[in-house]
C-alpha cells in the first residue's frame, strides 16, 4: 500500500488500545484454509454469505475461536451445518464449544452491512454509485467476522451478485471463473484467487467502469491480461497508467527473475480512497491521483507518481503479496523492502546517470523533510514498532522511507548481484508464508556470507529495533610530511521515546577525497599495497573509528557519505571554501547537492540568528543576506552546460523552511519564513539575467513528453519564472508577469500553464487573481486539476495574514467536499501542514483551525483525521507565544470524550512529557 502520510510526490497487531502484550506476537489458535464468500450488493443493506473451513492450530494451547468484526449485523453461525452457541465481547464474536482435535470444521457466518454509510473508507463502502474495498490494515472485518491478521493465509472463492444496470462490472481477486444473468436483471461473477493470501488483500469492486486493455506475453512465456479500469469518460487518461504497469512487469521479471503469477492484472481508480493505493492480489484499487494523466490535466509530477506508485503496488505482488508480514509489527518487511524497489525502477526509467541522481536526491529530501522530524518527535518508533495502539499511525515515513533505506543498505553492503541472490533465496524460502524482518534479512546474509551484513548481522539488525536519527560527527587531520589524511568518524543516537540509550549500528559511509583544485584523489588505506580507486565504503560498527589514507599530496575535502549511503545526519565542519569546492567539482552528484544545501542552510541560520535583520512593516527583510560567493556559486550552476536541468533546479531550491525549523531549538515560524524568503527574493534579483537565460534556454518545443530530460527542462523554465515574477514584485516590472500571464493562458500541458499560474500566485501579483478565475473555469469538471488550484491557494505564502481567511473561504467554495479525502488535503493540508509560515501565526488562530478540522473529520473519517493530528507532533520546538497557543489547541482536541482511537493516540503522544 503506498501511504498518503505526508502526501508529497510514497503510504499498517489489532488496535481497539492494546499494545500489551501485542496479539500479533502470538500465534493463532485457529488457521483457516478456505473461504467462500457470496455477496448480494445493496448499497444500504449488503448481504454477505462467509463460509469457512477452519482447523485448530495445534501447535499452541487449545482456546475459544475469537473473529474479529465492526459494523456488522449478524444474522446466522453454523457449524457443521448445524446450530451453535455463540457470544459477544465487544466486537469480536466468540465460539467456544467448537470440535476437538485437527480435522476441519465447516464454519458458516451470515451478516449484513451498510456500505452507502461507511464514511471512513474502510472495509466495503461506497463511492460515485460504486462498490469499492479497503481491507489493510484492518478493513476486512467490517465485511464479516474473520481472524483479521496478516498470519492467517487462505484460497478464497468469491461470488458477487448485483443489479447489472446499476453494476455491470464485477471485480474481485484472482481469475474469473464464471458469470451470468440472474433474475430480476441482476447478474453474478465468480472469482477464484490461485493464492493463498490474508484477509487484508481482499478486494471487490462493483460499478458502470470502463476499461483499457492490454494482452502481454512475459519473457516466462506466459499470456496475460492487463486492465484498467475507470469511471466513463476517464479512459483516455489510462495510457500512461498502462504503459507503468507493462514496464514494471517487464523490470521486475528482468532485475530479479519475478514473474506475473496470474491470468489477469486489474487496476482501478477511485477518488475517494484515503492511502494512494492499495496492493490487493490482482486487483489493485487505487486513487485517482495516481492513475490518471494526460498532457492538458497532469504535471510532469503527476506522471511520475503515477509511475512509481503502479510499479510500487505492482511489485507487492511479490514483496507483500506472495511472500507477507507475520504480523503488523513487521509492516516494513512489506513496504520498506517495496518502497527500495519502486525507486529503484524510477531510476532505471529515468536512464542516465544523472536523472538517477536527480530521483536519489528527491527521495531523500523526503526523508529528511519528514522522516528526519518524526525520528525527533513524540511519534518517534523504529522500523519495527513494538507497541501501538492503532495500526493505522504506523502507515508512516519510518516504515516507507526509511524501511527503504535501510534496505538500501543492505543492497549496498552486499552489491548488486548480491542482493538478487539474497532476493532469490528469500523467496525459495518465504514464498507463500507470513514472515519478519528477521527472516529477510538473515536471507540477504546467507546469500552473501563473507559480506560485511553477514559479519555484522545481529548488529545491523538495529536499524530495525531502535528508533531515532544517527549521527555521524566526522574530523579529518591532514600532515603534510607524512602525506597522511586521518579520517575520524563517530556515532551517536539521541533518546526517543522508550528508547533512551542506544547501541552502535552498522553504518556504511561511502567516501572520495578532493584536492584543493577539485580533483579525484586516490584512495590507499594504511597498509593496502596500492590505491583502490577514488571512491570506497568504510563501516563503521564502533562508537568512533579512525581510518588513515597515504600518498595523499595536498590538504584534502573530504566528501562523505555519498550517494547518502546511510540513513544519518553527517556533522562535519566543511569551511565555506570546502563546500564551494564540493560545489563545483565532487563527481558525486548527491554531495553536490548537498555541499549547495550546507551552504544556504549556513546563511539561513546565521540570518536568522542576526538581530540587526528586522523586518518592515509587510514582514519582510530588505537587507542584503546572501554573501557574494554565495550567489556566484549559484550562478555557475545555473550556467553550467554540462549539468542537467533538473539538477540545476533542485541546487537552486534553497533548504525548506520545516528543514530549516529541524536545526533550531527555539522555532519562530515567522522569522524562518521571512529570511527564506528575503533569500529566495536576493536570489531572484541578483541571478535575474540568469534567470531569463534560464527560461528561454529551457523550452521545450514539440511534442509533449513527461521523460526525465523533458521534464527537467520544463522544472528549471518553471522555476526561473517563479524567479522572475518574484523580481518583479520588488521592482515593480510589469514585463515578465505580463509574459507569465501570457505563458499560462497559451500552455500545451499542464506542467508549464501551472508552473505559470504558480509564478504569479507565489509572488502575489494582482494577474494571480484572473489567472486563477481562468484556470478554475476551464477545469472545475476536472477533480484532480481542482485539487491542484485549492492547493496552490492554501499554500501559498502569507504576506498580509490573509491566507488563513482565504482558506476559510476556500472551504465555502461548492465544489469542496470534506468527505472526499483528496479534497481535504488540497485545501486542510496544505494549509497545516505543507504552509509554516501562513499556519504558525502568533495570534494563534492557525492552530485554532487545526483543532476544528481534526475534530470535524475525525467524526467520519478517522484515519484522514490522524494524519492532519500529525500536523502538531513538534510544537515543543516553537518558541512562544507559538508554544503556548499550540498546546491551547492539542489540549482541546484531547478534550473530546470520544475521540477516535487513532487521533487520541497521536494526541496523547504528542503532550506527553
Amino acid at each position: 500500500m503506498r501511504s498518503n502520510s505526508n502526501d508529497v510526490r510514497h503510504q499498517r497487531c489489532p488496535p481497539n488500545g492494546r499494545s500489551n502484550p501485542p496479539r500479533g506476537l502470538r500465534r493463532p489458535a485457529f488457521w483457516i484454509d478456505t473461504v467462500d464468500l457470496s455477496f448480494d450488493l445493496d448499497p444500504a443493506k449488503t448481504r454477505v454469505l462467509n463460509k469457512m473451513r477452519i482447523r485448530r492450530n495445534m501447535d499452541v494451547p487449545a482456546g475459544p475461536l475469537r473473529l474479529d468484526g465492526a459494523d456488522l449485523n449478524l444474522a446466522r453461525v453454523m457449524v457443521n451445518g448445524g446450530g451453535t452457541s455463540f457470544k459477544m465481547e465487544g466486537s469480536q464474536l466468540v465460539l467456544e464449544n467448537l470440535p476437538e482435535g485437527d480435522a476441519p470444521i465447516d464454519l458458516e457466518i451470515f451478516t449484513t452491512c451498510c456500505p452507502a454509510k461507511n464514511t471512513q473508507l474502510s472495509g466495503l463502502y461506497v463511492s460515485n454509485d460504486t462498490f469499492f474495498t479497503q481491507c489493510e490494515a484492518e478493513g476486512f472485518r467490517r465485511i464479516t467476522y474473520f481472524l483479521d491478521r496478516p498470519d492467517v493465509m487462505a484460497m478464497y472463492t468469491v461470488t458477487l451478485r448485483a443489479s447489472k444496470s446499476q453494476y455491470p462490472v464485477l471485480l474481485s481477486n484472482g481469475n474469473l471463473v464464471d458469470s451470468g444473468d440472474l433474475e430480476d436483471g441482476r447478474h453474478f461473477a465468480k472469482w477464484v484467487d490461485p493464492h493463498r493470501k490474508p484477509s487484508y488483500l481482499f478486494a471487490l469492486v462493483a460499478g458502470k467502469l470502463v476499461a483499457r486493455e492490454q494482452q502481454i506475453r512475459s519473457r516466462a512465456g506466459n499470456n496475460h491480461l492487463l486492465q484498467v479500469y475507470v469511471r466513463p469518460g476517464d479512459l483516455e487518461k489510462t495510457e500512461h497508467a498502462m504503459n507503468s504497469l507493462m514496464a514494471s512487469i517487464a523490470w521486475d521479471e528482468a532485475r530479479f527473475g519475478l514473474s506475473l503469477d496470474l491470468d489477469r492484472f486489474m487496476i482501478v481508480a477511485t477518488s475517494d480512497f484515503n492511502m494512494g493505493a492499495m496492493e490487493n492480489k490482482g486487483l489493485n484499487i487505487f486513487n485517482t491521483k495516481y492513475v490518471l494523466a494526460s498532457q492538458a490535466t497532469a504535471t510532469d509530477v503527476d506522471y511520475a507518481n503515477i509511475e512509481s506508485v503502479v510499479g510500487h503496488e505492482y511489485f507487492h505482488n511479490w514483496t507483500g503479496d506472495r511472500v507477507t508480514c507475520r504480523d503488523w509489527f513487521q509492516l516494513s518487511l512489506k513496504e520498506g523492502l517495496t518502497v527500495f524497489r519502486d525507486q529503484e525502477f524510477s531510476m532505471d526509467m529515468a536512464g542516465a546517470a544523472s536523472a538517477r541522481a536527480v530521483k536519489r536526491i528527491e527521495d531523500v529530501r523526503v526523508l529528511r523533510t519528514v522522516q528526519f522530524p518524526e525520528d525527533a518527535g513524540p511519534m518517534a518508533h523504529p522500523v519495527r514498532p513494538d507497541s501501538y495502539v492503532e495500526i493505522n499511525n504506523f502507515y508512516t515515513v519510518t516504515i516507507y522511507e526509511k524501511g527503504s533505506e535501510v534496505v538500501r543498505m543492505q543492497h549496498n553492503l552486499v552489491g548488486r548481484d548480491g542482493f538478487a541472490e539474497g532476493m532469490k533465496l528469500y523467496f525459495e524460502r518465504h514464498d507463500g508464508h507470513a514472515v519478519t524482518c528477521d527472516d529477510f534479512v538473515q536471507a540477504i546474509a546467507d546469500a552473501n556470507p563473507q559480506s560485511p551484513l553477514a559479519q555484522n548481522l545481529d548488529q545491523f539488525k538495529r536499524w530495525y529495533s531502535q528508533a531515532g536519527t544517527p549521527r555521524v560527527h566526522a574530523s579529518g587531520v591532514y600532515d603534510a610530511d607524512a602525506r597522511t589524511y586521518t579520517l575520524t568518524l563517530s556515532q551517536s543516537c539521541p533518546a526517543t521515546p522508550g528508547q533512551p540509550v542506544k547501541q552502535a549500528f552498522v553504518i556504511p559511509v561511502t567516501l572520495g577525497l578532493l584536492g584543493a583544485d577539485g580533483s579525484a584523489l586516490a584512495l590507499q588505506q594504511q597498509g593496502d599495497a596500492e590505491a583502490s580507486g577514488n571512491e570506497g565504503t568504510v563501516v563503521l560498527t564502533e562508537p568512533s573509528m579512525t581510518i588513515t589514507f597515504v600518498n595523499v599530496p595536498s590538504q584534502p575535502v573530504p566528501s562523505l557519505l555519498r550517494g547518502f549511503s546511510a540513513p544519518v545526519i553527517l556533522e562535519c565542519e566543511f569551511s565555506d571554501a570546502d563546500l564551494l569546492n564540493l560545489l563545483a567539482h565532487d563527481t558525486d552528484a548527491f554531495n553536490r547537492w548537498e555541499a549547495g544545501q550546507r551552504l544556504g542552510m549556513r546563511i539561513a541560520l546565521a540570518a536568522i540568528a542576526n538581530p540587526s535583520l528586522t523586518t518592515n512593516a509587510d514582514g519582510e527583510i530588505e537587507q542584503a543576506i546572501l554573501p557574494e560567493n554565495f550567489v556566484q556559486a549559484m550562478r555557475e550552476v545555473l550556467r553550467n552546460p554540462s549539468l542537467d536541468a533538473a539538477f540545476k533546479d533542485l541546487v537552486l531550491t534553497l533548504p525548506s523552511e520545516s528543514y530549516i525549523a529541524e536545526h533550531l531549538d527555539d522555532v519562530d515560524p515567522q522569522r524562518i519564513h521571512a529570511v527564506r524568503e528575503a533569500m529566495r527574493a536576493e536570489l531572484a534579483s541578483s541571478l535575474h539575467a540568469d534567470w531569463i537565460w534560464a527560461y528561454e534556454e529551457h523550452q521545450t518545443p514539440g511534442a509533449y513528453s513527461p521523460d526525465a530530460l523533458s521534464a527537467g527542462r520544463r522544472s528549471l523554465a518553471g522555476h526561473a519564472l517563479n524567479m522572475l515574477c518574484l523580481a518583479a514584485r520588488k521592482s515593480a516590472d510589469t514585463l515578465w508577469p505580463g509574459k507569465t500571464y501570457q505563458r499560462f493562458k497559451d500552455a500545451g500541458n499542464m506542467t508549464d500553464r501551472f508552473n505559470a499560474l504558480a509564478a504569479l500566485v507565489n509572488s502575489g501579483h494582482e494577474l494571480a487573481k484572473p489567472a486563477l478565475e481562468r484556470f478554475h473555469a476551464l477545469f472545475k469538471d476536472e477533480d484532480l486539476v481542482v485539487d491542484k488550484w485549492f492547493a496552490l491557494q492554501a499554500g501559498t505564502s502569507d504576506r498580509n495574514g490573509d491566507i488563513l481567511p482565504a482558506v476559510h473561504a476556500l472551504m465555502k467554495q461548492p465544489d469542496f467536499q470534506i468527505k472526499n479525502p483528496n479534497r481535504a488535503r488540497s485545501v486542510i493540508f496544505s494549509y497545516c501542514n505543507a504552509n509554516p509560515g501562513a499556519f504558525h501565526r502568533a495570534d494563534g488562530a492557525g492552530y485554532a483551525y487545526w483543532a476544528d478540522r481534526v475534530l470535524e473529520l475525525d467524526a467520519f473519517n478517522a484515519q484522514v483525521a490522524s494524519r492532519l493530528a500529525r500536523a502538531m507532533d513538534r510544537w515543543r520546538k516553537l518558541a512562544e507565544p507559538y508554544r503556548s497557543q499550540a498546546r491551547a489547541a492539542i489540549e482541546r482536541v484531547a478534550a473530546k470524550p470520544d475521540l477516535s482511537s487513532d487521533v487520541r493516540e497521536v494526541i496523547t503522544r504528542a503532550l506527553a512529557d
